[in-house]
């Protein structure tokens, strides 16, 4: 088959987030199909963006047809962003005739952030006579408007939720990372046969190679901490205010008396406030590292007892969640602690942590002093089953042959 997707933040193992579109066009090359990538060579999301002199840069990434269209850089979520989003759809379409001058494309997949995309996917599918996929990652423009407290009326919303409807209208099928977001697609057009849900995933053959060996000052600290007995209650991500580490904070000053210590591995925004609280409330049970490479996390996560995610209590969530450190912390076999109320509880459904109400530092340390309780067995046997959870639904290999079905139906 040949494959194009469209997907504005795409990254790389070369260029960091996002990684998904990456890891299922991998494996689709990989089962002999012709796959290109369409993305703007700007996104806030990646560690690195590829250098392009033209208007329109072909890059080929492990057998993947990157096609970068050169768009302005910006920072936040304000005009700048905007002027980003407008140049890639306007310069996309402008690429239509040369994009399907090369091959005829067998599958089109509209799979941006916004819904934007759908419109030159859909003049794609004309031309080509493609089956035409909607991929869902978050729900727009709703996201905004819950988080940035947008209202419906202005034109920016209005503009996004023709979009979204006409996507749903358009399409084929509907792929659906969020779980639980069927009935809200269908109040805006979707018929229910078109639903299909297929989650985020993890690249198991990354987890069977030998990771990098962690940096010497991580190694020494933990390695300390073992030595003194100390249960280690690990977080390894970004330090943003969704992820509710004031929520970890909080707990640990209430198992200050406990020989339980709070590992906070990553950067981001909240991590020199976080630091500052921690000093200001004379924690001494919290440590915080730097980030690691992506190859040393499996490493970083052997060194944990237990593992924390967390996220702010947020309506948005209903329509559930996937997050992506949690399928490191279910590979890594490490009981978890998830401080999260969304649509779905994969922890629950895998029994393999404790699962607390989101922002609720009391049952986060009534969490820790649990898994500190038991044996080892029985936290070796509840991360055991997280890691078969990962394995049955999000390896990258099945998400991708599940994809696949949707694109030879």
């Amino acid at each position: 088959m040949n494959i194009l997707l469209i997907n504005h933040y795409v990254g790389s193992p070369k260029y960091g987030m996002e990684y998904r579109p990456y890891y299922i066009a991998r494996e689709w090359v990989k089962k002999g199909h012709s796959v290109t990538i369409v993305a703007a060579s700007f996104s806030h999301l990646r560690s690195m963006n590829p250098m392009v002199q033209q208007s329109l840069t072909e890059e080929i990434v492990d057998g993947i047809h990157y096609e970068w269209i050169k768009t302005p850089s910006y920072e936040g979520n304000g005009i700048g962003r905007i002027r980003n989003i407008l140049s890639f759809i306007i310069q996309l379409r402008y690429y239509i005739p040369k994009l399907t001058a090369a091959r005829k494309y067998d599958a089109i997949i509209a799979s941006s952030t916004y819904p934007l995309d759908i419109y030159p996917a859909r003049m794609l599918q004309k031309k080509s006579g493609a089956r035409l996929i909607f991929e869902v990652h978050d729900l727009w423009p709703l996201s905004p408007m819950e988080l940035g407290n947008i209202p419906a009326w202005h034109p920016y919303i209005m503009l996004m939720q023709k979009a979204e409807n006409d996507a749903y209208r358009f399409c084929d099928k509907v792929v659906s990372i969020l779980p639980c977001a069927k009935p809200h697609m269908i109040e805006h057009g979707l018929h229910p046969d078109k639903f299909i849900h297929i989650p985020n995933g993890i690249d198991i053959e990354e987890w069977e190679q030998e990771p990098d060996i962690i940096p010497l000052e991580h190694k020494n600290i933990m390695f300390g901490l073992k030595a003194d007995g100390r249960f280690i209650v690990g977080y390894a991500g970004s330090h943003g205010i969704a992820n509710s580490l004031n929520t970890l904070l909080e707990a640990a000053e209430l198992c200050k008396n406990d020989k339980i210590v709070f590992v906070m591995v990553g950067q981001g925004p909240e991590k020199g406030k976080l630091q500052k609280a921690a000093v200001n409330r004379g924690l001494n049970n919290v440590v915080f590292l730097p980030a690691v490479d992506k190859n040393a996390i499996a490493n970083i996560l052997n060194m944990f007892d237990a593992c924390y995610v967390g996220f702010q209590k947020q309506p948005l969530f209903r329509f559930g969640v996937s997050p992506n450190k949690l399928m490191d912390y279910m590979m890594a076999a490490k009981p978890i602690i998830y401080a999260i109320e969304a649509g779905n509880d994969p922890v629950k459904e895998a029994d393999c942590g404790i699962c607390v109400p989101a922002e609720d530092p009391m049952a986060v340390s009534e969490a820790a002093r649990r898994l500190a309780a038991m044996s080892r067995s029985e936290r070796e046997s509840m991360g055991r089953r997280g890691r078969d959870y990962v394995f049955k639904k999000h390896d990258y290999r099945v998400i991708a042959q599940e994809f696949l079905k949707i694109l030879e139906q």
